[in-house]
Order: C-alpha cells, then sequence, then structure tokens
C-alpha cells in the first residue's frame, strides 16, 4: 500500500490511478489505524487530511470518466462495513496535502514506478 505522491496523480496510468482510490477506500475505512509501514504517517494527522488526498484521486478519475460511488465525495463516509464519521471537521488543504510528500519522497515514487516500467521522460 502507498500514496503516490500528489504531484503524480495526474500522470498516473489507470491501473496505479484505480488502484490508489482502492487504497484510499481502504484507509478511509476500516483500515484507518491499521499499522502499515509505507503509509504510517497518514494516521499522524485528521482523517479529514486522507479524505483531502482522496478528493484529488477521484477529480482526476471524474476528468477520466472513472465515476467513483458519490457516498466518498463526503468526507464523513468510511465505506459500506463501517460507521461514518458523526462530524469530521474540516481542516484547510495545505500543499502538499501530507509534509511527507517532499521531493525526496517524489523520487521515491518515480523510482518505484520506473520499477514497475512506467516512465513519465
Amino acid at each position: 500500500m502507498r500514496l503516490w505522491h500528489q504531484n503524480l496523480i495526474h500522470k498516473l496510468p489507470r491501473q496505479q490511478l484505480l488502484g490508489q482510490h482502492r487504497e484510499l477506500c481502504a484507509l478511509r475505512g476500516n483500515g484507518w489505524g491499521k499499522k502499515h509501514a509505507t503509509v504510517d504517517y497518514v494516521f499522524n494527522y485528521s482523517p479529514y487530511k486522507l479524505f483531502q488526498f482522496h478528493e484529488l484521486v477521484m477529480k482526476e478519475m471524474l476528468s477520466r470518466d472513472y465515476y467513483p460511488d458519490k457516498r466518498w465525495f463526503d468526507p464523513n463516509y468510511r465505506g459500506s462495513n463501517c460507521d461514518p464519521y458523526v462530524d469530521l471537521k474540516a481542516i484547510p488543504l495545505t500543499k502538499p496535502i501530507y509534509p511527507e510528500h517532499d521531493n525526496n519522497y517524489l523520487t521515491e515514487c518515480l523510482e518505484n514506478l520506473w520499477d514497475k516500467g512506467i516512465k513519465f521522460f
């Protein structure tokens, strides 16, 4: 499980974009708080930040004519197998959304994609 650097979302091939959506759905749902070495940093922040990142991914999906379930655009929604948040407080959008998504992380993500045969340059 990995969150791609947010600057790569609009460049991701179909498989990685849709995989990112599935992973974000899992993290927002019953996966919230479950340890995973690659994404543990998200649990240091409000779940609203994860919603903001997911929203970025879903907007890219819409721009490519993929239609995620509209319920995911509600920050309180956590999937059909998980109770919703009662009143998740909105927080300001930061850039990057996660401070961990710095230039070093961008390089790491590019190398990971390169290893999968995905090259942007």
